[in-house]
């Protein structure tokens, strides 16, 4: 398969590579957006539709279910289709579903054309990132891995100003429409320019259905397990036995892809130290990507009160620095060991989610600006080098399943992230506000500098004593600083296990990549 890969890529000219490879980004681009302008804009879904609130959270969840299992199904879906025509397919698809989205009039449609758009974008993420190590030349591959990268670290970053633009100035139906247009142009152009290559449908006769079955049933369960634990607890009786059925269906999929000859996923990739490595640094990535989108709208939305738009345009620090470490980050790339570039990366990328753990309630813009950046120049070096190390040992017939594993990893780590932090807020918001009230009987008056009480009348209390008026007036104050510092403490523990990744990048092997893929040619 790599040399039927390499032939076709020498009969097409590299301008038309770059340009089908920039109509892959642009699906990626996409199918990214497309979850966070969505999420911005639920409250207003919920009313056109007349939503219950306690389902209104399946238009997300039925998304990314359908993309998570998606995402390991790519290398498969390659073989099969030929990278040309899956990526074509799968954006067509993506598109159809948009429009299905935005036509719909009632929860059930919405849901099932929401599983549809989740499935399709879901192959569009890891195809994006096997094109680079298929379709480029290694000195070439730090360039198209940035284009790639910084797209789909941008996506979620300008999502919430996107959404909230869109939701204030046209209706909800534009959330999906917007989809549609370069939808059309990327799938028109990249069926004309991406390399082309034969389509082996033979292969669907050797697909494991069992094994397709076990894995979809085992990421479903968990996802669903991660939404649902933390309001029901994770001792709950339903979150056991998700997570029981999950771990289940996970031993028997490993063991069974293990024993055969046409896997419907190459776990075998896994034998490579490099990749393994990768894939717990994209885990790791993920849960920091993740958590950093979901926790700033959070703080944004419920201490400081900012409407979507507001929300979107403080988050764009992130990604405008992102967007100018990008060519320097390229440059280190091709001069530094990934090994020292990902330590540096991660490491920044640590001090940047620590910073944020220092908020307050009275933190806005000016506040969170330099965390922000900091963060934004240390995403590319977290991104760039850890993709070399995972797939940039690994033959191109091995890439198309390692970077949907690759990919898979990033996405479970945002989704464990994310329920890690809903756990911490949940748990901890009540003790502290418990913590602060009994401060404040108690007369602390660094406790009502934190919450926000004017200090001339705290202190004119006797004794620094509230009454249960004041108490009552005081109540949302307190609940707001409560939820602050809960939301510190999940920056503090994604920080935490940003560090924790730094003590794999060590074992990592040291090869010279270029020496390795001038023998490979």
């Amino acid at each position: 398969m790599s040399n039927a890969h390499e032939s076709v890529a020498e009969r097409t000219t590299p301008a038309a590579i770059w340009a089908g490879f920039a109509m892959m980004c642009t699906g990626m681009f996409m199918a990214i957006l497309d979850v966070q302008v969505v999420a911005t804009s639920l409250p207003t879904i919920q009313s056109a539709l007349d939503i219950e609130p306690d389902q209104m959270s399946w238009v997300q969840t039925a998304y990314l279910i359908a993309e998570v299992i998606a995402i390991p199904l790519t290398g498969a879906l390659t073989r099969v289709l030929s990278m040309r025509w899956l990526f074509v397919l799968a954006l067509t698809v993506f598109t159809m579903a948009s429009i299905g989205c935005a036509a719909s009039s009632s929860f059930s449609m919405l849901i099932c054309s929401r599983v549809v758009q989740g499935f399709s974008g879901g192959t569009l993420i890891p195809s994006v990132f096997t094109a680079v190590f298929v379709l480029f030349p290694v000195r070439h591959q730090g360039i198209a891995t940035t284009l790639a990268g910084v797209l789909a670290v941008l996506a979620p970053t300008v999502g919430p100003i996107v959404g909230g633009w869109i939701t204030e100035t046209y209706s909800w139906h534009w959330l999906f429409l917007i989809n549609v247009l370069p939808g059309m142009v990327a799938v028109l152009f990249a069926a004309m320019l991406l390399p082309r290559d034969h389509m082996r449908l033979k292969e669907l006769l050797w697909l494991d259905l069992v094994s397709l079955s076990l894995m979809a049933a085992s990421l479903a369960a968990l996802e669903i397990a991660l939404k649902e634990a933390p309001q029901d607890g994770w001792s709950s009786r339903l979150i056991l036995s998700l997570l029981t059925l999950s771990f289940t269906c996970a031993v028997v999929f490993v063991v069974r892809t293990l024993r055969a000859s046409r896997p419907v996923v190459d776990l075998r990739n896994f034998a490579d130290r490099n990749f393994t490595i990768g894939c717990i640094l994209s885990f790791v990535l993920g849960i920091g990507l993740f958590g950093s989108v979901y926790l700033m709208p959070v703080f944004l939305a419920f201490v400081r009160d900012h409407n979507a738009l507001e929300i979107g345009v403080i988050m764009l620090a992130t990604g405008l620095t992102q967007l100018l470490t990008a060519p320097i980050a390229v440059a280190l790339e091709q001069r530094i060991g990934a090994r020292v570039l990902t330590a540096a990366g991660f490491c920044v990328f640590a001090i940047g989610l620590g910073l944020s753990s220092l908020q307050t309630p009275q933190t806005d813009y000016e506040g969170m600006f330099w965390p922000q950046i900091v963060r934004g120049l240390a995403i590319m070096f977290c991104l760039l080098p850890p993709t070399r190390l995972a797939l940039g040992r690994l033959s191109p017939a091995q890439v198309a399943d390692a970077s949907g594993l690759f990919n898979l990893m990033r996405n479970l780590g945002g989704a464990i992230g994310i329920a890690l932090i809903d756990t911490v807020i949940y748990l901890r918001s009540p003790i502290h506000a418990d913590a602060l009230t009994a401060r404040l009987q108690a007369g602390d008056v660094l406790a009502a500098t934190f919450v926000g009480i004017p200090l001339d009348q705290f202190a004119s209390r006797p004794a620094g004593q509230l009454d249960p008026d004041t108490q009552a007036l005081l109540q949302s104050l307190v609940e707001k600083a409560a939820l602050v510092q809960a939301i510190n403490e999940a920056w503090a523990m994604i920080a935490a296990l940003t560090v924790v990744a730094l003590l794999c990048v060590p074992f990592a092997k040291t090869c010279e990549i270029r020496a390795y893929w001038r023998r490979k040619a």
